[in-house]
């Protein structure tokens, strides 16, 4: 079996070296995957945001670009990742006013032999902590959470979080 090591640890070769997977033997398929997190504000970013009145600029359109060059450069970022050629990178943001919250989903796609998952994943973390930066000289008090994969399809097994 490719990548097994005999009862070691994932992602482990001999003498539990770290290593990375052999895909070699694996079809490529279209991959797709979507993840998705949040962010917390106070009421004073979340207008000034949505009005376009940060001073480092337009917070939104900012993290979208931040989400999809760390799609991008997944590969380089976790180390056991291998490099997918990406054939699309969706970084979607709804702001929830009331709440005071940044919902930031993200849908990669590409065409391989291993999953997009960390890829839609880098992308949602990458997004919300551009916000975070462009919104911290107004509050400290701002919370990430909820990073998570939505679903995924094209490899062995989909998942979709019910």
């Amino acid at each position: 079996m490719a990548g097994s090591n005999k009862g070691g640890l994932p992602q482990t070769g001999k003498n539990n070296k770290v290593k990375m997977i052999d895909v070699s033997g694996k079809k490529k398929t279209l991959r797709t995957a979507r993840a998705s997190g949040k962010i917390i504000l106070n009421e004073e970013i979340i207008s000034k945001i949505s009005g376009f009145q940060m001073k480092k600029g337009d917070v939104i359109n900012t993290a979208r670009i931040a989400g999809i060059n760390a799609a991008k450069k997944t590969w380089e970022l976790i180390p056991l990742c291998h490099q997918i050629q990406l054939t699309d990178i969706e970084i979607d943001t709804k702001i929830l006013r009331q709440e005071h919250e940044i919902i930031i989903t993200s849908t990669v796609r590409g065409y391989d032999r291993t999953g997009v998952e960390m890829e839609a994943l880098t992308a949602v973390s990458a997004a919300l902590l551009t916000i975070y930066d462009m919104s911290k000289a107004l509050s400290k008090n701002i919370v990430i959470s909820d990073v998570r994969l939505i679903e995924k399809t094209g490899g062995k097994s989909d998942f979709k979080k019910s």
